[in-house]
């Protein structure tokens, strides 16, 4: 392992600070690395694995496809996309939808989808768009625009312009922001890189008021928070909140890289030929995996398992933290939960580690937890027992 090791930090470039293991395959809600050592994932490659590893039928799906056809180009139809793209806006209330290759893609697709319809509106492009403080969109420059942290944006800058910052759950900030050059707005349901921070329900209404008022498009990035990890396909349907564009991915694809942004249908007319496009998105082979994921999601019920298993992992946090002065609160929603601390919890995650669990962190204060939707209340069990063992 550690010859792999010494030649990735080699060849790789230095983007990650890698913890010292090789992951070699998966089995359900467990990993297992190139020694053997056994590992309860509650990180799910960061809320991707939704249906955990090794789901046969999932598998064979792909296997399928693989056999039969993997690319062409989008300038032909394939039935796969087809599919997909019809079980996607039946997911998402959406009327049309891009694929894309990843998260931040879909955050570049909105974003440009956002500003073409100000554009075609009002003949001229001095858009501005608000996001959120603390908001994680991704690391193209693009997504970056829109990401509320100083820390991930400060060495790319200059960035795109006319985004202006907002504090999350404030209707007030958000209307010292607005003005006539005000395109959409975006955010996080549930931001989960900038700390686990959910959005409330009756600011959320509001905002979707004011929006209406306005003619302002409202974008809901549901990238991590979506496909049922909150408890309802897409957290929006637990408000009634309809956003205008919403962006996914991460679990859409359960691991083959393939992200996607829907919108309303008056929004979509927007875009015409030539005002985007992707090589990869949609084609056959990663429209198969969302065929998959959505066949899966049903047959497991996983939404209603969600929220039955959501609320034991709750209610166990909780009790952690009412044992453990250090853990200031937890906060989430659903199986998008963390805890925080009064310290750094890096090393935390390494002693879990250590004790077979894997965990992340969001922010350097908050340990994050993603889990497989598909885990049990044993696996919550094991999880909090091994916590217990290494929270000082």
């Amino acid at each position: 392992m550690e010859e792999y090791i010494k030649e990735a930090e080699s060849l790789l470039m230095h983007t990650y600070s890698r913890y010292q293991i090789i992951l070699d395959r998966g089995e359900g809600v467990y990993l297992y690395d190139t020694n053997g050592k056994k590992y309860l994932d509650f990180g799910a490659g960061i809320a991707v694995f939704a249906l955990g590893y090794g789901n046969r039928e999932y598998n064979d799906a792909l296997k399928a496809q693989l056999d039969k056809l993997i690319h062409t180009s989008n300038y032909f139809y394939n039935v796969p996309s087809v599919k997909a793209a019809s079980k996607f806006t039946k997911a998402s209330g959406m009327d049309r939808v891009f694929f894309t290759n990843s998260g931040t893609e879909a955050i570049e697709g909105a974003i440009k989808l956002a500003r073409k319809y100000y554009y075609k509106k009002h003949q001229r492009g001095d858009s501005q768009i608000i996001a959120m403080n603390r908001s994680f969109h991704g690391r193209s420059m693009g997504a970056l625009s829109v990401t509320g942290q100083p820390s991930y944006r400060e060495a790319f800058e200059p960035l795109i312009g006319g985004v202006v910052f907002a504090d999350l759950n404030s209707i007030e900030d958000i209307k010292a922001k607005i003005n006539d050059r005000t395109c959409a707005i975006l955010l996080e349901p549930v931001q989960a890189e900038g700390g686990v921070y959910p959005a409330g329900e009756e600011y959320l209404k509001e905002l979707k008021k004011l929006c209406e008022e306005r003619d302002i498009l409202l974008i809901f990035d549901e990238i991590q928070c979506g496909m049922g990890r909150c408890g309802s396909m897409f957290v929006w349907q637990e408000y009634g909140v309809k956003p205008d564009i919403l962006t996914s991915a991460k679990a859409l694809g359960c691991g083959v890289p393939v992200g996607a942004f829907g919108a309303v249908e008056k929004v979509c007319m927007a875009f015409e030929p030539g005002d985007h496009g992707t090589t990869y998105g949609g084609n056959p082979f990663t429209a198969a995996a969302v065929n998959a994921v959505f066949d899966q999601y049903e047959k497991l019920d996983l939404l209603n398992h969600v929220k039955e298993i959501s609320s034991y992992l709750e209610l166990r946090l909780d009790e952690l933290a009412k044992s453990h002065k250090a853990i200031k609160e937890r906060r989430g929603k659903g199986l998008l939960q963390g805890l925080e601390f009064e310290y750094p919890v890096k090393d935390i995650i390494l002693k879990a580690m250590d004790n077979n669990l894997i965990l992340f962190s969001a922010g350097s204060n908050v340990l994050r937890f993603v889990p497989p939707l598909v885990i049990t209340r044993e696996h919550v069990d094991e999880m909090i027992e091994i916590l217990k063992k290494v929270i000082s």
